[in-house]
């Protein structure tokens, strides 16, 4: 009997959230495989958004596509881009 393809998952349900979300599945089954608390720590080593100035949150909300940010204050982009 062949076997499946699917890499060992070590949180089935992780995986199967993952790969509702349209994940491939070796990305899914990487992060079902990592312990939440492990890939947690893992974020980035950039400084907060209340760290920036307001014309870096401007860039950064004019790459990812957040409307209205022209006209937002720096705290209005903080939450636009923290909640899209």
């Amino acid at each position: 009997m062949p076997r499946d393809k699917r890499p060992s998952i070590k949180d089935e349900e992780r995986y199967e959230a993952l790969r509702e979300e349209g994940m491939s599945k070796q990305k899914a089954a990487r992060i079902a495989n990592t312990g939440a608390t492990v890939a947690g720590k893992r974020g980035g080593k950039a400084p907060p958004y209340e760290e920036w100035t307001k014309d870096e949150l401007y860039e950064k909300a004019r790459k990812v596509g957040i409307e209205g940010r022209s006209s937002m204050s720096k705290g209005e982009l903080i939450s636009a881009l923290r909640h899209g």
